[in-house]
């Protein structure tokens, strides 16, 4: 059932331009760990995710941001991530430290997206992006791509879906 689940969500991040080829994975917390996509997989196609435990070594199959998910499971109450690269998001996150949608569901489910910075896969983007979702659903690492988190895939899916929606409109009306 995870795996049908963890494909369900990357059709949606797929059709929506969030997500494409191989980049971006996802992970859904588990007894003593949580189970993650495999690296280069393609998200809308049904993969059998890789557990990870707590603490320890990752699995060799695993995506290399399971350093993230790690940081994000262990610092907040999250259940599930979803990280992907959505154009506008991405686009938008390389001047500024804070966004604060113009539209009105962007403002009432994330009135400030947090902007982190740190390399894919190393310790200190695990480290930010933690930080930024203690408090929240949704952050933007500076150039690279968005991970969103909730107590589903499918809020975390949301999140994202947000944050790019958002962007798109601060494009739109000249705000960026």
């Amino acid at each position: 059932m995870l795996d049908q689940e963890f494909e369900r969500i990357g059709l949606r991040l797929f059709r929506e331009g969030l997500v494409g080829a191989n980049f971006g994975n996802m992970s859904v917390r588990g007894d003593g760990g949580f189970y993650i996509t495999r690296t280069g997989a393609y998200l809308d196609a049904r993969e059998m995710p890789v557990y990870v435990p707590e603490t320890g070594d990752a699995p060799r199959e695993a995506s290399s941001e399971y350093r993230v998910h790690r940081a994000v499971y262990r610092e907040t109450p999250h259940q599930a991530i979803v990280h992907a690269h959505p154009v506008h998001a991405v686009a938008a996150s390389l001047d500024t430290d804070t966004l604060r949608p113009a539209d009105s569901e962007g403002g009432m489910l994330c009135p400030e997206i947090p902007v982190v910075t740190g390399s894919p896969g190393s310790e200190e983007i695990a480290r930010n992006v933690a930080e930024a979702l203690r408090d929240g659903h949704i952050v933007i690492v500076r150039g690279h791509g968005t991970f969103g988190a909730g107590k589903t895939l499918d809020e975390a899916y949301i999140y994202t879906s947000i944050a790019e929606y958002a962007c798109r409109i601060l494009f739109l009306s000249g705000r960026l």
